[in-house]
């Protein structure tokens, strides 16, 4: 154990890093000619590359310091959902992709407007600004506080770090584009894998083997039964799989961040290798995260001396990670993870800053815009138009302290509230026919609603919580089942007006 803090070769290590993500934005710079290259690399990029990417991107910070949290406060039942992972290939790979990669399109939510009308297509990318804005913000701030424990510095120095952080990431993805982020996010996994896996090792070194495996149900942890209806009960194991694997299938067809790469690929087999890549990485290191929670809780009972004064395994469960970083592993191998932690947050600020930039161009200015672009200056606006969402994130960062519960449960109960309700637009273009632009409107609105109730029943009610399992798929259910019967009242409705006219 030592001091808070990092030494002169861990910022050493941390600087290297944050020059050589710049240097590759920069590289790709000069290669840009045309916003396709920016925004989809020309369409035509390795599927081992956008897979890597894919899984990174919906890693960050937040899981990466989240998964090991709930490992020591509330045990393994969260696990669970790795299970849903092949279920979530099949019905992705061969089901969503086949349907998806038919329509080559820039933005995903071009698909609304021939099928649903022009109000849907912008509700659709009201949601997914409102979204990737919130989870960006989100991200930097979780971030921020993470460095505070590790560098022991004041909360007060949480926005300075946020701006670091952040601006880091603007400049690299407004330069580079698409190739800069996928290039960055293949270095930023094997910074996060490999930090991780070296901290597993210490901690094994140290304990003198695996005794921090548990093998009994711990006395602190939750009651976590296979099934149950009580929504009250925060986690089941059955939950775990069916809220995993809709989450993925959720966003696989209705997150701009994932449809983008997608298009990447050069078609429907590539993008579904590139998701094989993404389920696999998903797998083994949520898998990894997961043991790295053990061994954490494992090496503070059995040296319970050396927990900091004040911290309780349970209460402070989210912290446990970041103090481990900062005092109890060696020279070089804290500036290691610092760097790592960074290139989690930084390979979904990359995305989300791509991809919000990619609709904000296409569903809005270019959609509305009657003067032709000159490339160049298409490129340049493009690049200009990334900074300033940067700017905006890295500025709204603090309002996230304002969500209460611990890093799962904040993650959850934030990007859950339109993940469901976009894919649900996207479902009802694709597979729907007889689905309308008012009854995919009403079913959004009722989904949403659905998801801030179950969200936040606690703060509506003064009730204790609901599972935040339940959020997605009740508002997935709610909104599918509104959507459908109002369109086929809407289409009804439509006949019966046209047989009137025609008598």
């Amino acid at each position: 154990m030592h001091d808070p803090g990092l030494h002169l070769i861990d910022w050493a290590i941390i600087a290297v890093y944050g020059l050589l993500v710049l240097g590759i934005g920069y590289y790709y710079s000069r290669k840009q000619s045309s916003t396709d290259e920016y925004f989809t690399g020309g369409g035509a990029m390795s599927p081992f590359l956008i897979g890597v990417s894919m899984f990174v991107t919906l890693l960050s910070t937040i899981s990466y310091l989240a998964t090991p949290g709930e490992m020591i406060k509330n045990g393994p039942g969260i696990l669970a959902g790795l299970l849903g992972i092949p279920f979530s290939f099949l019905i992705v790979g061969y089901w969503l992709l086949p349907a998806l990669m038919q329509h080559r399109v820039t933005s995903a939510y071009e698909l609304l407007e021939a099928k649903l009308g022009l109000g849907v297509r912008l509700l659709g990318v009201g949601m997914f600004l409102t979204l990737r804005l919130v989870w960006m913000m989100l991200l930097i701030y979780l971030t921020s506080m993470a460095l505070v424990t590790i560098l022991g510095v004041d909360e007060g120095q949480v926005p300075l770090i946020a701006a670091v952080c952040g601006v880091v990431s603007i400049i690299y993805t407004s330069m580079g584009g698409m190739r800069a982020v996928v290039v960055t996010d293949l270095l930023q996994f094997a910074l996060l894998f490999g930090g991780l896996l070296l901290t597993i090792g210490i901690i094994t070194v140290q304990t003198g083997g695996f005794e921090w495996v548990p093998t009994k149900w711990e006395p602190t942890w939750d009651d976590q039964p296979f099934f149950s209806l009580n929504p009250e009960v925060r986690v089941t194991l059955f939950g775990a799989i069916i809220s995993s694997m809709l989450a993925v299938v959720c966003g696989a067809g209705g997150d701009q961040t994932m449809v983008q790469r997608f298009m990447s690929t050069k078609d429907a087999a590539a993008a579904r290798r590139s998701f094989l890549v993404k389920s696999i990485a998903s797998a083994v290191v949520i898998s990894a995260l997961g043991l790295l929670g053990f061994a954490l809780l494992g090496y503070f009972k059995r040296f319970p001396e050396l927990l900091p004064e004040g911290l309780d395994l349970g209460r402070d469960a989210d912290r446990v990670f970041p103090i481990f970083i900062s005092q109890f592993l060696p020279t070089g191998a804290s500036g290691l993870l610092v760097a790592a932690i960074f290139a989690a947050a930084m390979s979904s600020m990359d995305s989300g800053l791509n991809s919000m930039t990619a609709v904000i161009q296409t569903d809005i200015i270019d959609r509305f815009r009657k003067k032709p672009w000159t490339e160049a200056s298409h490129l340049r606006f493009t690049q200009i138009l990334a900074l300033v969402i940067g700017i905006i994130v890295v500025a709204g960062s603090s309002l996230m302290g304002y969500v209460p519960g611990n890093f799962f449960e904040v993650t959850n109960k934030t990007v859950n509230l339109f993940v469901g309700p976009l894919f649900v637009l996207i479902f009802l273009a694709l597979f729907v026919p007889y689905a309308t632009g008012p009854g995919a409107i009403m079913g959004a609105i009722c989904g949403i609603a659905t998801a801030v109730t179950v969200g936040y029943w606690d703060l509506l009610t003064g009730r204790q919580g609901l599972s935040f399992q339940w959020i997605g798929f009740a508002s997935v259910a709610v909104n599918i089942a509104v959507s459908c019967i109002v369109s086929w009242f809407d289409t009804r409705l439509k006949r019966a007006a046209v047989e009137l006219e025609g008598e």
